[in-house]
């Protein structure tokens, strides 16, 4: 008998031996942050992405936390994963809230809190060893992202310093820690090289950027940096894109961003959640404004800065609300004249101090006052938009087809805000600014064509 020849074993393959993981980010662009954070960890590590429940070893849920509705839904996003893949991780807001997660799902394999993106990893490790390939440690600069080229979130710090009765963000999230202002700006700049035309500064509290470590001075490009909103925004605006401002309180210093608005370095847009008008009511809250100071500074805002925008959020239904209160509310809109607004009817959210105020309102009232809060607030978004037929704007295109294209001007922030819809031409391309001129408006988008 002929004997056999020897065969060398064929080598294995480097990318089939790669781990992939599949990821599920829920939840705020601070959690989008958190998760963008993770991934870059991952892809830095050599750990591939998967893009479904079939291709990954493990999959990792960010969950949100925040009310009710969020924490059903990432309740129900950490229970498919199971289903569809049987090895899940999860962090974010929800596990931070005790044993809920593991109460509804134990057979997760870890469970961390908020931007934890060590405890992540570690979790990671031990279930899904990490690949030892240089060729594959790898990261772009501006990390890895969720959101277009063309935009990108910029969170300047974690925690909150507030204790608002709603809220259990803090006891999630823990106090306000700002980021260094130099590490802020090399991110920013980052992404600015990477192509990003728009930077979205988001935390739980703007304004208070820099107050936990009494603005101190820090250093980017070889010169000091304060640690502070209008140092850092100003820095922000010299980087030559556009720069939109989240979760401003109306503290008396933001006055003087409203002067780096006017002047074209910033986008006069402010997103300011005001959450009520009626003075008892801001108190019972724990928020530090009242609604005369409220009023003042958005004339005086307007006065400095005529093209501002201001975005906000109202609670409906908060315990102990009256009807008169509600009516204060209704008569601040139409002082204030707001452009975006949303409202949410009061949420007990376990934790939230809240929950044991007098007088809880029932939840048919809540949603009438809310209905009648958006019909309101509705007349004065359309009329506002009615204005600006006729004027032409630069806008930032976000996707285009054969319709035309998707836009969003000085006035719309992503995926919150209205939409700029334009008429097709040759000239429109996704992630580019573009010259339009203001032909039509509806109840909460602008029509445009190409000048």
């Amino acid at each position: 008998m002929k004997a056999a020849k020897a065969v060398k074993p064929a080598r294995p393959s480097r990318r089939a031996a790669v781990p992939k993981v599949g990821f599920v980010s829920l939840g705020c662009p601070k959690a989008l942050v958190d998760s963008e954070r993770i991934l870059t960890e991952l892809r830095a590590e050599g750990y591939i992405v998967a893009p479904s429940y079939a291709d990954a070893d493990l999959v990792v849920v960010n969950t949100c936390g925040f009310i009710d509705a969020a924490v059903e839904e990432s309740l129900d996003a950490i229970g498919e994963a199971l289903a569809e893949n049987g090895k899940v991780i999860v962090t974010g807001c929800l596990g931070a809230k005790g044993s809920v997660v593991k109460d509804a799902h134990p057979k997760v394999l870890a469970v961390t809190g908020p931007h934890a993106t060590d405890e992540v990893m570690r979790a990671v490790h031990k279930h899904l060893p990490r690949p030892h390939d240089p060729y594959t440690d790898l990261v772009p600069p501006q990390g890895i992202r969720l959101t277009p080229k063309h935009y990108a979130y910029l969170k300047i710090s974690e925690g909150c310093n507030h204790r608002c009765t709603f809220c259990i963000i803090p006891s999630m999230r823990g106090d306000l820690v700002s980021r260094p202002v130099g590490d802020v700006m090399q991110e920013a700049e980052n992404l600015v090289k990477s192509g990003v035309k728009e930077l979205l500064v988001i935390s739980q509290d703007t304004s208070a950027y820099g107050v936990d470590i009494k603005y101190r001075t820090g250093f980017w490009g070889g010169r000091p940096l304060k640690t502070k909103m209008f140092d850092l925004a100003a820095a922000l605006g010299g980087l030559g894109v556009w720069v939109r401002l989240h979760y401003v309180y109306p503290y008396p210093h933001v006055d003087d961003v409203i002067e780096l608005m006017a002047d074209g370095k910033v986008l006069p847009y402010l997103d300011v959640p005001f959450q009520h008008a009626s003075p008892r009511i801001l108190k019972a809250m724990k928020r530090p404004a009242n609604s005369e100071n409220n009023l003042a500074r958005i004339k005086q805002w307007r006065s400095v800065c005529p093209e501002l925008t201001i975005r906000s959020t109202f609670i409906a239904g908060f315990p102990g609300e009256t009807d008169a209160e509600f009516e204060q509310l209704l008569a601040f809109l139409e002082e204030a004249q707001l452009d975006r607004v949303g409202c949410f009817t009061y949420s007990p959210v376990e934790g939230a101090t809240a929950n044991a105020l007098p007088d809880q309102v029932p939840e048919e009232i809540k949603q009438e006052r809310k209905a009648r809060f958006m019909a309101t607030q509705g007349k004065i978004s359309a009329q506002r938009l009615q204005q600006k037929i006729g004027k032409t704007m630069n806008l930032l295109i976000d996707s285009v087809d054969a319709e035309g294209a998707i836009a969003r001007s000085a006035a719309d922030a992503p995926e919150i805000d209205g939409v700029v819809h334009i008429a097709p031409h040759a000239s429109l391309q996704q992630g580019e600014f573009v010259r339009v001129g203001i032909v039509a408006a509806d109840a909460h988008d602008l029509h445009a064509t190409v000048v």
